[in-house]
C-alpha cells in the first residue's frame, strides 16, 4: 500500500527511513543531510562500512539504531572513491536494483513500514516520472505501509 504524502519524512514514523546514496557520499545534501544530523552515528558507521567494503551501486546498507531506529542507504548513484571525489548522478539502473534489493531487505528484518523520498530526483538527478513506475512494480505489493 504506497501512500503520497508531504512533510519531513523524519517525522513519519515509519519504522524504517529508506533514502538514495552514493558509496561514500558525504551526506551533506537533503535528507541525507537531516540524517546525518539526527544519528551522527549512523553516518560514522556507513563512513567505516564503505571505507571497508566499497560497496557497489544497487545495493543497500541498513543501520540499526537505539529506539527501534532504522535508515536504509539505497545505493543509487555512482561513488568516488578518491580523497575530495563527488558523487555521481543516479541511473534507474541502478535504482531498479536497489529497490530490487530493499524488497528483500523489508522481508528479512521484518519492516512493518518504510518511508522514502521521491528516490534519487533531488541530488541524483532522475526524472520523478521514471522513478516513480520501478518504485510502484517493485514496493506496491509489499504488505505493509510504504509512504513517499
Amino acid at each position: 500500500m504506497i501512500r503520497n504524502v508531504s512533510g519531513d519524512i523524519l517525522l513519519s514514523k515509519a519504522h524504517a527511513i529508506v533514502h538514495g546514496v552514493a558509496p561514500n557520499d558525504p551526506f551533506s545534501h537533503g535528507l541525507a543531510h537531516s540524517l546525518r544530523e539526527a544519528w551522527p552515528a549512523m553516518y560514522k558507521d556507513f563512513r567505516h562500512y564503505c571505507q571497508t567494503r566499497h560497496p557497489e551501486c544497487g545495493g543497500l546498507w541498513t543501520w540499526s539504531g537505539a529506539g527501534d531506529t532504522h535508515v536504509v542507504c539505497l545505493f543509487t548513484q555512482e561513488g568516488s572513491y578518491e580523497h575530495g571525489g563527488k558523487a555521481g548522478k543516479a541511473s534507474v539502473t541502478n535504482v531498479n536494483r536497489a529497490l530490487r534489493a530493499l524488497v528483500a531487505e523489508v522481508q528479512k528484518a521484518g519492516f512493518r513500514s518504510i518511508a522514502l523520498p521521491r528516490l534519487a530526483t533531488g541530488v541524483g538527478g532522475l526524472d520523478w516520472d521514471a522513478v516513480e513506475p520501478l518504485i510502484t512494480a517493485h514496493l506496491g505489493s509489499l504488505p505493509i505501509p510504504v509512504i513517499i
